[in-house]
């Protein structure tokens, strides 16, 4: 070896071409590198993992309660229109105004602007079906129902 000639005071089996592909830090200024634990890191993604999917079936679940609730209010929008179109109608009802339907001792249906509380002294043999008012579209919106006739 000749006097001019450098060399290096690293051996070469310790150093690589690539530093920035090892596993562990390489010099005294490199970022600290820790071994991670692999079973902490899969535990937090399945607890993560197990939250969302939680979230997200717990917001299809409210979704199918209102649409069930929907569908029954639909069911008893039919049932009662049923009812009405069956029934003893005196009058023409108006649209936006509010009816009373009642059920009479022979299974017949009465539609009337008479109210529940508003008889007065008349005693009448109607049982009280539901509180409805006429929508644009011909249909009943239900304001109040007995829950035995529907």
């Amino acid at each position: 070896m000749a006097k001019n000639e450098y060399r290096n005071p690293i051996d070469p089996d310790k150093i690589t071409e690539n530093p920035h592909s090892l596993e562990y830090p390489h010099h005294a200024g490199s970022a600290l590198v820790k071994p991670e634990d692999k079973g902490k890191i899969k535990g937090r993604a399945l607890s993560a993992m197990e939250q969302q999917t939680d979230m997200q079936l717990n917001q299809i679940y409210e979704q199918m309660q209102l649409l069930a609730e929907q569908a029954k209010k639909l069911q008893d929008r039919k049932k009662i229109s049923e009812f009405i179109y069956q029934s003893e109608m005196r009058f023409e009802p108006l649209i936006n105004h509010i009816y009373h339907l009642y059920n009479k001792e022979n299974e017949h249906y009465l539609l009337s602007m008479i109210g529940p509380n508003q008889w007065g002294r008349t005693k009448n043999n109607y049982n009280f079906v539901a509180t409805i008012r006429l929508l644009a579209d011909h249909t009943w919106d239900i304001i109040e129902k007995n829950d035995a006739f529907i």
